[in-house]
Protein backbone atom coordinates (compact mmCIF):
# COMPACT_ATOMS: atom_id res chain seq x y z
CA UNK A 1 0.00 0.00 0.00
CA UNK A 2 0.78 3.81 -0.30
CA UNK A 3 1.20 5.60 2.81
CA UNK A 4 3.01 8.81 4.31
CA UNK A 5 6.00 7.83 6.58
CA UNK A 6 8.33 9.37 8.76
CA UNK A 7 11.70 7.86 9.60
CA UNK A 8 12.38 10.40 12.39
CA UNK A 9 10.83 13.67 13.74
CA UNK A 10 11.29 17.05 12.49
CA UNK A 11 8.94 19.38 10.83
CA UNK A 12 6.48 18.41 7.39
CA UNK A 13 9.75 18.34 5.17
CA UNK A 14 10.38 15.04 6.33
CA UNK A 15 7.33 13.40 5.07
CA UNK A 16 7.21 10.92 2.63
CA UNK A 17 4.86 8.84 0.34
CA UNK A 18 6.11 5.30 0.48
CA UNK A 19 5.40 1.60 -0.28
CA UNK A 20 4.49 -0.19 3.06
CA UNK A 21 3.57 -3.65 3.60
CA UNK A 22 -0.47 -4.16 4.05
CA UNK A 23 -1.74 -4.00 7.87
CA UNK A 24 -2.30 -7.17 9.53
CA UNK A 25 -5.56 -7.27 10.74
CA UNK A 26 -5.89 -8.24 14.59
CA UNK A 27 -9.07 -10.56 16.18
CA UNK A 28 -10.70 -7.19 17.17
CA UNK A 29 -10.12 -5.30 14.47
CA UNK A 30 -11.39 -4.58 11.17
CA UNK A 31 -9.28 -3.50 7.74
CA UNK A 32 -10.36 -0.14 6.08
CA UNK A 33 -10.40 0.94 2.54
CA UNK A 34 -9.16 4.58 3.16
CA UNK A 35 -11.76 7.23 1.47
CA UNK A 36 -10.56 10.42 3.84
CA UNK A 37 -8.18 10.79 6.46
CA UNK A 38 -8.51 13.93 8.64
CA UNK A 39 -5.57 16.40 9.65
CA UNK A 40 -5.54 17.33 13.00
CA UNK A 41 -2.62 19.50 15.21
CA UNK A 42 -1.95 16.83 17.32
CA UNK A 43 -0.72 15.15 14.32
CA UNK A 44 2.37 17.73 13.10
CA UNK A 45 2.91 17.95 17.44
CA UNK A 46 3.58 14.22 17.19
CA UNK A 47 6.01 14.66 13.96
CA UNK A 48 7.92 17.47 15.78
CA UNK A 49 8.59 15.02 19.04
CA UNK A 50 6.30 17.01 21.07
CA UNK A 51 4.28 14.04 22.75
CA UNK A 52 7.41 11.84 23.07
CA UNK A 53 7.16 12.51 26.72
CA UNK A 54 3.87 10.87 27.23
CA UNK A 55 3.12 8.77 24.21
CA UNK A 56 5.90 5.51 22.67
CA UNK A 57 5.82 6.56 19.17
CA UNK A 58 7.72 4.12 16.86
CA UNK A 59 9.67 4.33 12.96
CA UNK A 60 9.07 4.54 10.52
CA UNK A 61 6.11 6.08 11.52
CA UNK A 62 2.44 6.39 9.50
CA UNK A 63 0.49 9.59 11.04
CA UNK A 64 -2.83 10.22 11.51
CA UNK A 65 -5.84 9.34 13.78
CA UNK A 66 -8.70 10.38 11.78
CA UNK A 67 -10.14 7.93 9.32
CA UNK A 68 -13.68 7.26 6.83
CA UNK A 69 -13.45 4.49 4.67
CA UNK A 70 -14.66 1.01 3.89
CA UNK A 71 -14.34 -2.35 5.42
CA UNK A 72 -12.39 -4.44 3.58
CA UNK A 73 -11.28 -7.18 5.64
CA UNK A 74 -12.58 -8.66 9.04
CA UNK A 75 -11.24 -10.28 12.15
CA UNK A 76 -12.24 -13.23 13.38
CA UNK A 77 -13.85 -11.56 16.65
CA UNK A 78 -14.86 -8.15 14.88
CA UNK A 79 -18.57 -8.98 14.76
CA UNK A 80 -19.60 -5.83 14.43
CA UNK A 81 -18.65 -5.06 10.87
CA UNK A 82 -19.08 -6.61 7.62
CA UNK A 83 -17.27 -6.49 4.33
CA UNK A 84 -18.25 -2.93 2.37
CA UNK A 85 -19.23 -1.17 5.54
CA UNK A 86 -18.74 2.01 5.70
CA UNK A 87 -17.51 3.61 9.10
CA UNK A 88 -15.50 6.65 10.76
CA UNK A 89 -13.19 6.30 13.45
CA UNK A 90 -10.75 8.08 16.01
CA UNK A 91 -8.06 5.19 15.47
CA UNK A 92 -5.93 5.78 18.47
CA UNK A 93 -3.80 2.97 19.68
CA UNK A 94 -1.62 2.39 22.89
CA UNK A 95 1.39 3.33 20.69
CA UNK A 96 2.03 5.75 18.21
CA UNK A 97 3.30 4.11 14.43
CA UNK A 98 0.68 2.56 12.16
CA UNK A 99 -1.96 5.71 11.32
CA UNK A 100 -4.45 6.68 8.71
CA UNK A 101 -2.34 8.94 6.40
CA UNK A 102 -2.43 5.64 4.45
CA UNK A 103 -4.31 3.49 1.62
CA UNK A 104 -5.26 0.40 3.90
CA UNK A 105 -6.05 0.64 7.83
CA UNK A 106 -6.23 -1.78 10.57
CA UNK A 107 -9.23 -0.43 13.08
CA UNK A 108 -10.29 -1.80 16.25
CA UNK A 109 -13.77 -2.38 16.50
CA UNK A 110 -13.60 0.28 19.53
CA UNK A 111 -12.43 2.97 17.91
CA UNK A 112 -15.13 2.90 14.92
CA UNK A 113 -18.81 3.93 14.58
CA UNK A 114 -20.90 4.11 11.34
CA UNK A 115 -20.53 6.38 8.92
CA UNK A 116 -23.40 9.03 9.16
CA UNK A 117 -25.17 8.58 5.36
CA UNK A 118 -25.37 12.67 5.67
CA UNK A 119 -21.97 13.32 5.42
CA UNK A 120 -19.26 12.80 2.20
CA UNK A 121 -16.33 11.06 2.82
CA UNK A 122 -14.19 14.45 3.24
CA UNK A 123 -16.56 15.44 6.30
CA UNK A 124 -16.65 12.10 8.28
CA UNK A 125 -12.77 12.08 8.49
CA UNK A 126 -12.91 15.29 9.74
CA UNK A 127 -15.25 14.22 12.82
CA UNK A 128 -13.83 12.19 14.67
CA UNK A 129 -11.63 13.70 16.66
CA UNK A 130 -12.37 17.01 16.66
CA UNK A 131 -16.06 15.84 17.42
CA UNK A 132 -15.42 13.66 19.97
CA UNK A 133 -12.86 16.10 21.88
CA UNK A 134 -16.09 18.59 21.97
CA UNK A 135 -18.18 15.68 22.47
CA UNK A 136 -16.25 14.33 25.61
CA UNK A 137 -15.66 17.80 27.36
CA UNK A 138 -19.18 18.88 26.86
CA UNK A 139 -20.42 15.78 29.03
CA UNK A 140 -17.30 16.15 31.11
CA UNK A 141 -19.31 19.33 32.72
CA UNK A 142 -22.48 18.17 32.42
CA UNK A 143 -23.82 20.70 29.64
CA UNK A 144 -27.78 19.94 29.10
CA UNK A 145 -31.29 21.43 28.41
CA UNK A 146 -31.88 24.82 29.63
CA UNK A 147 -27.95 25.92 29.87
CA UNK A 148 -25.95 28.46 29.12
CA UNK A 149 -22.70 27.29 27.93
CA UNK A 150 -19.67 29.38 27.51
CA UNK A 151 -17.52 27.94 24.15
CA UNK A 152 -14.12 29.52 23.45
CA UNK A 153 -13.05 29.38 19.75
CA UNK A 154 -16.12 28.45 18.65
CA UNK A 155 -15.37 29.21 15.40
CA UNK A 156 -11.98 26.90 15.38
CA UNK A 157 -12.05 23.04 14.27
CA UNK A 158 -13.28 21.29 17.76
CA UNK A 159 -15.39 24.76 18.91
CA UNK A 160 -17.85 24.46 16.05
CA UNK A 161 -18.36 20.99 16.73
CA UNK A 162 -19.15 22.01 20.33
CA UNK A 163 -21.18 25.10 19.48
CA UNK A 164 -23.99 22.49 16.94
CA UNK A 165 -23.48 19.78 19.95
CA UNK A 166 -24.94 22.04 22.98
CA UNK A 167 -27.87 23.56 20.77
CA UNK A 168 -28.92 20.07 19.60
CA UNK A 169 -28.94 19.30 23.24
CA UNK A 170 -31.26 22.33 23.96
CA UNK A 171 -28.30 24.40 25.23
CA UNK A 172 -27.83 28.44 25.04
CA UNK A 173 -24.44 29.02 23.53
CA UNK A 174 -22.44 32.03 23.67
CA UNK A 175 -19.00 31.43 21.53
CA UNK A 176 -15.98 33.53 21.42
CA UNK A 177 -14.40 34.70 17.85
CA UNK A 178 -13.04 36.95 15.69
CA UNK A 179 -15.39 39.38 14.20
CA UNK A 180 -14.72 37.67 11.11
CA UNK A 181 -16.45 34.62 12.59
CA UNK A 182 -19.77 35.91 14.11
CA UNK A 183 -21.76 35.63 11.14
CA UNK A 184 -20.46 31.71 10.98
CA UNK A 185 -21.34 31.28 14.73
CA UNK A 186 -24.67 32.62 14.34
CA UNK A 187 -25.37 30.31 11.35
CA UNK A 188 -23.95 27.18 13.57
CA UNK A 189 -26.66 28.66 16.36
CA UNK A 190 -23.80 30.46 18.62
CA UNK A 191 -24.60 34.57 20.09
CA UNK A 192 -20.62 35.23 18.84
CA UNK A 193 -18.71 37.06 21.45
CA UNK A 194 -14.80 39.01 20.46
CA UNK A 195 -11.99 37.27 22.15
CA UNK A 196 -9.45 39.61 24.20
CA UNK A 197 -9.31 42.18 26.83
CA UNK A 198 -12.54 42.92 28.40
CA UNK A 199 -14.12 39.54 27.22
CA UNK A 200 -15.97 38.75 30.87
CA UNK A 201 -17.59 41.91 30.61
CA UNK A 202 -18.93 41.67 27.18
CA UNK A 203 -20.14 37.81 27.99
CA UNK A 204 -22.08 39.27 31.47
CA UNK A 205 -23.62 41.71 29.09
CA UNK A 206 -25.48 38.88 27.22
CA UNK A 207 -25.47 36.80 30.49
CA UNK A 208 -26.60 38.87 33.39
CA UNK A 209 -26.76 35.88 35.68
CA UNK A 210 -23.77 33.94 34.55
CA UNK A 211 -23.36 30.98 32.24
CA UNK A 212 -23.49 27.40 33.59
CA UNK A 213 -20.86 25.73 31.60
CA UNK A 214 -17.65 27.23 30.11
CA UNK A 215 -15.65 24.93 27.53
CA UNK A 216 -11.90 26.06 26.66
CA UNK A 217 -10.51 24.89 23.56
CA UNK A 218 -7.79 27.85 22.91
CA UNK A 219 -5.71 28.54 26.53
CA UNK A 220 -3.81 31.48 27.83
CA UNK A 221 -6.78 33.40 29.71
CA UNK A 222 -9.76 31.23 28.79
CA UNK A 223 -10.53 29.63 32.28
CA UNK A 224 -9.70 32.67 34.30
CA UNK A 225 -12.64 34.68 32.12
CA UNK A 226 -14.50 31.31 32.44
CA UNK A 227 -14.55 31.13 36.16
CA UNK A 228 -15.17 35.01 36.05
CA UNK A 229 -18.63 34.27 34.57
CA UNK A 230 -19.86 30.71 35.76
CA UNK A 231 -22.02 30.01 38.69
CA UNK A 232 -20.00 27.36 39.32
CA UNK A 233 -16.29 27.84 38.83
CA UNK A 234 -15.88 23.94 38.29
CA UNK A 235 -17.64 23.65 35.48
CA UNK A 236 -15.09 24.30 33.08
CA UNK A 237 -13.46 22.03 30.84
CA UNK A 238 -10.20 22.29 29.18
CA UNK A 239 -8.19 20.79 26.37
CA UNK A 240 -5.02 22.50 25.95
CA UNK A 241 -5.09 24.37 29.94
CA UNK A 242 -2.96 21.74 31.99
CA UNK A 243 -3.61 23.76 35.18
CA UNK A 244 -7.46 23.63 34.78
CA UNK A 245 -7.71 20.84 37.58
CA UNK A 246 -5.33 22.81 40.11
CA UNK A 247 -8.25 25.55 39.28
CA UNK A 248 -11.04 22.93 40.06
CA UNK A 249 -12.03 22.24 36.72
CA UNK A 250 -11.80 19.07 34.21
CA UNK A 251 -8.98 18.67 31.67
CA UNK A 252 -10.14 16.29 28.57
CA UNK A 253 -7.50 14.49 26.62
CA UNK A 254 -10.32 12.78 24.07
CA UNK A 255 -10.92 8.84 23.92
CA UNK A 256 -11.65 6.51 21.44
CA UNK A 257 -15.24 5.66 21.95
CA UNK A 258 -17.63 3.99 19.87
CA UNK A 259 -20.57 4.89 21.29
CA UNK A 260 -19.65 8.53 21.87
CA UNK A 261 -18.79 8.55 18.15
CA UNK A 262 -21.95 6.69 17.21
CA UNK A 263 -24.07 9.90 18.77
CA UNK A 264 -22.23 12.21 16.61
CA UNK A 265 -23.09 10.08 13.78
CA UNK A 266 -26.60 10.61 14.59
CA UNK A 267 -26.84 14.29 15.40
CA UNK A 268 -25.45 14.38 11.54
CA UNK A 269 -27.91 12.19 10.46
CA UNK A 270 -30.93 13.72 12.12
CA UNK A 271 -29.33 17.30 10.21
CA UNK A 272 -27.73 18.60 13.40
CA UNK A 273 -24.17 18.47 12.53
CA UNK A 274 -22.52 18.94 9.80
CA UNK A 275 -18.68 19.42 9.31
CA UNK A 276 -16.94 22.55 7.82
CA UNK A 277 -14.04 21.53 4.98
CA UNK A 278 -11.14 24.22 4.75
CA UNK A 279 -9.02 22.40 2.48
CA UNK A 280 -8.73 18.72 0.90
CA UNK A 281 -5.53 17.26 -0.48
CA UNK A 282 -4.34 14.52 -2.31
CA UNK A 283 -2.59 11.64 0.45
CA UNK A 284 0.75 12.89 -1.49
CA UNK A 285 0.53 16.29 -0.37
CA UNK A 286 0.15 15.55 3.40
CA UNK A 287 3.11 17.89 4.23
CA UNK A 288 1.35 20.52 2.90
CA UNK A 289 -2.26 19.73 4.73
CA UNK A 290 0.73 19.93 7.73
CA UNK A 291 1.35 23.48 6.90
CA UNK A 292 -1.71 24.96 6.61
CA UNK A 293 -3.13 23.02 10.18
CA UNK A 294 0.36 24.65 11.78
CA UNK A 295 -0.82 28.05 10.52
CA UNK A 296 -3.74 28.29 12.03
CA UNK A 297 -5.89 30.01 9.79
CA UNK A 298 -7.75 27.36 8.92
CA UNK A 299 -11.71 27.52 9.54
CA UNK A 300 -12.62 24.54 9.52
CA UNK A 301 -11.42 20.71 8.99
CA UNK A 302 -7.99 19.68 6.78
CA UNK A 303 -8.51 16.45 5.31
CA UNK A 304 -6.67 14.24 2.98
CA UNK A 305 -8.99 12.86 -0.27
CA UNK A 306 -7.94 8.95 -1.09
CA UNK A 307 -11.42 8.90 -3.12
Amino acid sequence: MKAITTDSYGDPDVLALTDQPDPKVAPDSVLIRVKAAGVNPVDWKILAGYLDPIMHVHFPLIPGWDVAGVVEAVGMDATEYRVGDEVMGYVRKDEVQHGTFAELVAAPVRTLARKPAALDWRQAAGVPLAGLTAYQALKRIGVGSGDTVLVHAAAGGVGAFAVQIAVAWGARVIGTAGEHNHDFLRSLGAEPVTYGEGLADRVRALAPDGVDAAADFVGGEAVDVSQQVLKDPKRVASVVDNEVVGKGGHLVWVRPDSADLTALADLADAGKLTVNIDTALPLAQAAEAFRRSQSGRARGKIVLDLS
